[in-house]
Formats: structure tokens, sequence, C-alpha cells
């Protein structure tokens, strides 16, 4: 060895997680795109709406960030409406219009972020469930009725050799 030692991380991210009855809603949206071949769909217990992907940072700095990152929350409802192909194959679910309870949510858990020395991304948030991805010519389905869910917190999520883990549970 070279004397040097690697720091353990942890890949993490902020999350809205649905509970099973708005996963399910997920699951037949997902279900009703034609997907190309090729295409990854997300998988059931993986559909979520992202606040801030952390990346992999030190392991031991959960502890610390378990606690810092508990920022005021209210319940909001937020309505998926609209299903869209984004570059780079990227299939999606996103409201038409984002909700003020969760532009609220995202501004307090930036400023969580950057308390705790954390960057968090400088290009414009724009919530959405990835339904698929490598999906690029997926037939688009027609906008059905809006997905309603209703938000009672927000969860720590630790992704770690293809399985996302909730660290921690925010209300």
């Amino acid at each position: 060895m070279d004397g040097l030692t690697k720091t353990p991380t942890t890949r993490l991210f902020l999350a809205l997680w649905p509970d099973p009855g708005v996963r399910r809603l997920l699951s037949e949206r997902r279900d009703a795109w034609a997907w190309p071949a090729g295409a990854a769909p997300v998988q059931a217990d993986k559909l979520h709406v992202t606040l801030h992907f952390l990346g992999g940072l030190p392991s031991d700095r959960l502890p610390q960030l378990l606690d810092g990152l508990a920022v005021p929350f209210e319940p909001f409802g937020l309505e998926l409406t609209r299903a869209a192909l984004w570059p780079h194959g990227i299939a999606v679910l996103e409201p038409g219009l984002t909700p003020p309870g969760l532009a609220a949510l995202h501004a307090r858990l930036s400023e969580a972020l950057t308390a705790l020395g954390l960057q968090p991304e400088a290009r414009r948030y724009r919530p959405h469930v990835t339904m698929a991805r490598r999906a690029g010519g997926a037939t688009v389905p027609a906008d059905g009725p809006p997905l309603p869910w209703d938000v009672r917190g927000y969860v720590l999520v630790e992704s770690k050799n293809g399985v996302y883990t909730v660290l921690r549970e925010y209300a």
C-alpha cells in the first residue's frame, strides 16, 4: 500500500418518497408508456421525486447530516400531470406547476445544505419522477388525469449497489 487510505463514502439524496397508494399509481403511469428495446424503466420501489442529490459524502458525516437536514415542513399537495421525454432519453412524469410548498421545502433544504458546508446544485429545480432511462424513442402517453400526491414529509436516502435505503424520514 502507498500509505493512503480511502475515506469511506455514502451516496445520498433527499427525496419525496411515495406512500404505497401513490407508488401504485406511479407504477401504473410508468406501465402506460410504450418503451423501446433497451429502455430501463425504473423499478416501482425506486420511484420518487428527488429534492437534492448529495452524491458521495464521507460516511463519518452521516450523523451530522441526519440532524442538519431537518428543516421546517408543512404538508402540501403535488399533482403530477405531464408525461415527457427529456433529452438523453429520460422519461419523466412532472407537475404542470411547482406547488409553493415544494418550492419552499427545496429552498429550505438548499439553506440547510449550505449551512452544512455543501453546495446545492446551481441549475433550476425541475421536480419530476423518472419513469425510465435510455428511453429515447419511447411513445409518450397522452396526459391522463392528475396524479394527486398528499406530501406529508421527505426522506434522506442512501443509494448503494442499486438499492435505495431510507435513512431518515422527516415530517
